[in-house]
């Protein structure tokens, strides 16, 4: 049984939808909760929290103001001592297809989901390498991970949060921090006119709830990418084909397009643990040997 007793967790977009569930099932499992969105929603979900016995405190402002969000985490510290868990879950939609997306709409879509959750990993960093321990996750998206027409904004900055939450990990590993990316399906307002209404009952928040769950416990992962929707649970992996080594001089691209399959054969392909990796593969297939790191 998960107990987050204790625990101190940031979930941000949480006045409804998919950061209502995860802010009411971390705090049903003992964490005291900051309930971040930008209306009153959040206030209605810590009054929630609090009618169910647990604790909570509502913080209303944008992910995207770096002020808000250290005083955010300032009124958390001062409160409870320590921030353990964040939720980077805060998102928006400008749906059009990129012919016709306004670059502003580009920018606001990436400021709120991919600086957003920057901002917010960057104010609990420092407090989570003193206390030797921390659990972030990274709301990504399929339409990220695998595109979707119409999306092309809210694609760049779901895939950027995997980039991002790959290198925190690394880099956090040493200091006990956990980070890992959740990829949703769930019927929220995001979602609506998108799916006809009997498959949005299948997809309830709650349901991807406990994958959130084992993404910022103390056995929890890091570095994973978990899709979850409807019950279901699925990992997504970035991987590098075996791939071909066409000699040393330089090869053609006429070369290499009449390799392609055999370039696109996933049999052996491997899961990267860093970026030097792929140097070192390459540099393995011509018999050579990459330095360690």
């Amino acid at each position: 049984m998960i107990d987050l007793s204790g625990r101190v967790a940031i979930v941000t977009g949480a006045g409804g939808g998919l950061g209502r569930a995860h802010a009411l099932l971390l705090a049903e499992r003992g964490a005291r909760v900051v309930v971040n969105d930008l209306g009153a929603g959040a206030e209605a979900v810590v009054a929630e929290i609090v009618a169910a016995g647990g604790q909570a405190r509502a913080a209303i402002g944008s992910v995207s103001d770096e002020a808000f969000v250290q005083a955010m985490v300032a009124d958390a510290l001062q409160a409870w001592g320590r921030v353990d868990i964040l939720v980077n879950n805060a998102g928006m939609l400008r749906d059009k297809s990129f012919a016709k997306m306004d670059l502003a709409d580009f920018r606001a879509v990436l400021d709120v989901h991919l600086m957003g959750a920057a901002i917010c990993s960057k104010a609990v960093w420092e407090t989570m390498r003193a206390q030797a321990y921390g659990r972030i996750v990274m709301t990504t998206s399929s339409s990220g991970l695998f595109g979707n027409f119409g999306q092309a904004n809210y694609a760049a900055a779901k895939m950027g949060l995997v980039g991002l939450a790959q290198t925190l990990a690394l880099e956090g590993a040493k200091y006990g921090i956990r980070v890992n990316c959740l990829a949703p399906t769930a019927a929220t307002r995001m979602m609506e006119g998108i799916l006809p209404e009997a498959q949005l009952a299948k997809l309830r928040p709650e349901l991807v709830s406990p994958a959130l769950l084992a993404l910022v416990c103390d056995e929890a992962p890091t570095r994973a990418i978990v899709a979850a929707g409807a019950g279901s649970f699925e990992l997504v992996h970035v991987t590098l084909t075996r791939g071909l080594h066409l000699g040393d001089a330089p090869a053609t691209a006429e070369d290499l397009l009449a390799q392609w399959q055999a370039l696109s054969d996933r049999e052996g392909d491997t899961v990267p643990a860093e970026g030097f990796d792929q140097a070192r593969h390459e540099l393995r297939k011509g018999g050579f040997e990459f330095p360690s790191a």
